[in-house]
């Protein structure tokens, strides 16, 4: 009998639940919307992407501990994992599971972990480093988000549903380099884009991620049914928050965070469940 790890498993998944119910109720609104399959596996993956990203955005620092070690010591930790069935750490107890139930991509892991190390080593991008470092740490996550949604299902749409999920992956991360744009600079001392964020640059950016969201959507009817209510709510979201951004002066954006009212949140999500899940 497996009763012990059966309730391990499930003290696991609702320790990793917590992770994204701390840090992101965007998202955290959208994820609730999925059966819990695909609910419990995205929250898995999400907390184990959530700690990496503490550690290298300043929470090792404020406990006097080098980001760098950590940051390898938890990568090794993360690769690790899916070879054995438990873990004294709930979070790589369920991520683990859900690497090896959804057979994710070892290279879509490291690539992320490139990502959070360059958070430590570069305070300015060129185009070409912005790009590699929006695919690993968010296009890959995309990507996984995929493989969770398909996993044990064949579809001729691979391509179309990958180049949807990179392009959302990239429409959020641009939406939160811009969210974040006063903390990266002042606490983090980091620059993503290669000029001073003026309205002309921020006009430009709207409109890629406009654009970026829009091939998402078109990929969502693409998608199992049971996945399309959740990648449709998290993209009305952030298509919410994209607009707020594109009608706020670029010099506000240094001293004010952007977020959607958590009414506007609930009614944007219904909506856009409702609609997707239509035959």
């Amino acid at each position: 009998m497996d009763t012990y790890l059966s309730c391990f498993d499930a003290m696991a998944d609702k320790a990793a639940a917590q992770v994204i119910a701390q840090y992101s109720t965007s998202f955290s609104l959208a994820v609730r919307t999925l059966p819990k399959p695909e609910r419990t596996h995205i929250r898995n993956l999400y907390a184990v992407v959530r700690i990496a990203d503490e550690i290298v955005d300043g929470t090792t620092s404020q406990a006097n501990e080098c980001p760098e070690t950590a940051l390898d010591l938890y990568e090794e930790q993360v690769l690790h994992a899916p070879a054995h069935r438990f873990h004294t750490d709930p979070v790589l107890h369920a991520w683990a599971r859900t690497f090896r139930e959804c057979r994710l991509s070892e290279d879509h892991v490291r690539a992320f972990f490139a990502s959070m190390r360059a958070d430590l080593t570069q305070t300015t991008f060129t185009k070409q480093q912005l790009d590699t470092y929006i695919y690993g740490s968010a296009e890959v996550i995309g990507l996984m988000c995929l493989d969770i949604f398909l996993r044990g299902r064949d579809t001729p749409h691979r391509r179309e549903l990958e180049e949807g999920a990179r392009a959302l992956g990239s429409a959020f991360q641009k939406v939160n380099f811009l969210r974040d744009l006063g903390e990266d600079s002042r606490v983090l001392g980091r620059a993503y884009f290669n000029a001073p964020l003026d309205d002309d640059l921020k006009s430009t950016l709207t409109s890629q991620i406009t654009d970026e969201l829009d091939r998402a959507h078109n990929a969502i009817p693409l998608l199992p049914p049971a996945a399309r209510g959740g990648v449709a709510a998290a993209e009305a979201l952030f298509r919410e928050l994209n607009a707020r951004i594109a009608a706020t002066p670029a010099s506000e954006l240094q001293t004010r965070r952007i977020s959607v009212p958590n009414h506007l949140k609930v009614a944007l999500t219904a909506k856009a469940f409702a609609k997707a899940r239509k035959p």
